[in-house]
């Protein structure tokens, strides 16, 4: 994703260059890394994780980040980047998320903060400002309420936005890093949120939610330790060029 400028109703914000996968976490690729499957609709491991909380997609950035020679981005209060040596109980507490740091600068995976996946749903700077992910026309690209059959449906089969990213609109609510708070009103310059609070910012809508709720402007928020049948999360890595 190549770095620019966008507002987002509020201001304007600057985002660097980042790298975004193109597709939602898959079953598969959660079960390589974390060795299970917390997933409600199994049987096709192409389809996105899903009841996964914010912890576990902040364990899953490391995990990936270890089992690939990179360096972590998170660590848990001193306990250093190795969720293995992280403090019984640190993932069942949502005040915990607080004891959750990122290095800024690590090449490992990390989730996206809130502006870099708005500014990626826009379509980046190729942005033709559709309502959602890629279209105005909802059931091109996303699948919600009105076409999912109460399910979640493997990644990648609805059309693809701008920058050839799919399902940031629909398929399953992804986790951000940001903690939730009120847009600031001043120009930002990759923001990561708010300095305190009680919820992390889910982005996107999923198979169970109404349009209103797919755009690529709707904000949401929940506990770290909040968990669905159709709330999971896609990762970034920060760009070396």
């Amino acid at each position: 994703v190549t770095g620019g400028t966008f507002n987002n109703g509020t201001s304007d914000v600057t985002i660097s260059t980042f790298y975004l996968d193109k597709n939602e976490i898959t079953q598969g690729e959660y079960q390589a890394v974390m060795g299970t499957n917390p997933s409600n609709f199994t049987g096709d491991l192409s389809r996105p994780v899903e009841r996964v909380t914010w912890f576990n997609a902040i364990e899953y950035c490391n995990r990936r980040s270890m089992q690939e020679n990179l360096t972590p981005c998170y660590s848990y209060q001193n306990y250093g980047t190795n969720p293995s040596n992280w403090p019984s109980g640190w993932n069942t507490n949502s005040e915990n998320h607080t004891n959750v740091s990122c290095n800024w600068t690590a090449n490992g995976y990390r989730l996206p903060t809130e502006m870099e996946w708005m500014f990626a749903a826009r379509g980046g700077n190729s942005s033709l400002g559709y309502t959602y992910s890629g279209s105005n026309d909802i059931d091109g690209v996303a699948w919600y309420t009105t076409n999912s059959d109460g399910t979640t449906h493997p990644v990648a089969t609805k059309s693809a936005n701008e920058l050839q990213l799919f399902d940031m609109s629909g398929n399953v609510w992804e986790w951000c890093w940001d903690i939730y708070g009120a847009y600031p009103t001043g120009d930002q310059n990759n923001p990561h949120g708010a300095e305190s609070g009680t919820y992390r910012v889910g982005r996107g809508g999923g198979c169970y939610s109404h349009a209103s709720d797919c755009t690529v402007s709707y904000r949401s928020y929940s506990s770290a330790t909040y968990s669905d049948i159709n709330v999971g999360f896609r990762v970034c890595r920060i760009s070396l060029n």
